[in-house]
């Protein structure tokens, strides 16, 4: 250690700080600030936070927005701390479409505007332009966030209803005919290529209403498909190339009766999947199947909008 550049070890300790430390340090001198804001600090600063100790719940109710951390010993969310929106909204009529290293892609509902915001810094950058570009139609646009070749975090805005998850280079979307019956399929966008292909859904009973929820755990990417009417089954999928491999199938679990609108909540670090009716009924899936780590899907919470996400020092100003 005595050997290397004082440089090199204030680079090495500051890019271990948390999130909102970083930005306090920014203002001990312009030396520290010019560091701090660079690129290559930044990126690994974000590679070194992307643990599950970092992970927040950020949850939106129609009076207030809320960050919790999670506790992963008891399975539940720990105190909050409220959160003010930066930008101008009305009665929190926000909704969270996506997110990727601690950044969330945002919808104004009353003006249709996409933002793209860090809850942790509070910046924001307002994606829609006046000549009427950037505006989501919801129920007929997807919204994805990703990262290409170049370190250069992009927004791919489809004009056609899904969520896009990003894995291994590659966004992906689920498009789907309609809940009951209809052909379903899987969309990959290459983020380097900037190419389209379609491949095949999992192989499911199209008995009932079918829904995939597609996750990214580790780099690879999950499918959440449930399937059925009012008594609903999960089967977790997982990509390989460009074929499904079932993992886990509920049962083998004793039979899980969940409400017809169903959601996928998310994954907390013991071993344990969640699965959450819109009633809040809460089910636990034991998964040992693989060390799983992270799962940040966005969803509905207890009765709350929200998403479950990092805390970084990514800029929205991309």
């Amino acid at each position: 250690m005595a050997d290397l550049p004082i440089h090199t070890i204030v680079f090495e300790i500051l890019t271990r700080l948390p999130a909102k430390d970083v930005g306090r340090s920014k203002s001990v001198c312009k030396q520290w600030y010019a560091l701090l804001s660079t690129q290559d600090f930044v990126r690994i600063h974000c590679s070194r936070s992307l643990v599950s100790s970092n992970q927040r719940v950020l949850l939106i109710d129609n009076l207030t927005c809320s960050v919790r951390p999670i506790i992963s010993k008891s399975n539940d969310y720990g105190p909050s701390s409220i959160v003010t929106f930066p930008f101008h909204h009305q009665n929190n009529d926000v909704s969270i479409l996506s997110h990727l290293n601690g950044l969330l892609c945002v919808c104004l509902n009353h003006t249709y505007e996409l933002l793209l915001w860090n809850p942790t810094t509070t910046a924001f950058k307002r994606l829609s332009t006046p000549d009427s570009h950037g505006f989501y139609i919801n129920n007929l646009d997807a919204v994805g966030l990703y990262v290409d070749a170049d370190d250069d975090y992009k927004v791919l805005h489809i004009k056609r209803r899904s969520a896009g998850t990003f894995c291994g280079g590659t966004l992906y979307f689920t498009v789907c005919e309609c809940w009951l019956g209809g052909t379903k399929r899987v969309i990959c966008f290459d983020v380097n290529s900037e190419q389209f292909k379609e491949i095949s859904f999992p192989s499911v009973p199209s008995i009932g209403m079918v829904q995939g929820v597609l996750v990214n755990v580790k780099n690879e990417l999950h499918m959440f498909a449930s399937t059925g009417m009012f008594e609903m089954t999960i089967d977790i999928w997982t990509l390989q190339g460009d074929y499904w491999i079932k993992v886990l199938s509920c049962p083998p679990i004793p039979p899980i009766s969940l409400s017809l609108w169903c959601d996928i909540t998310h994954y907390v670090t013991n071993g344990n999947w969640f699965v959450m009716t819109k009633l809040g009924k809460l089910f636990t899936i034991e998964m040992d199947m693989k060390p799983f780590e992270c799962f940040y899907p966005v969803s509905w919470f207890r009765g709350f909008k929200g998403a479950v996400f990092v805390q970084t020092i990514v800029s929205p100003s991309i």
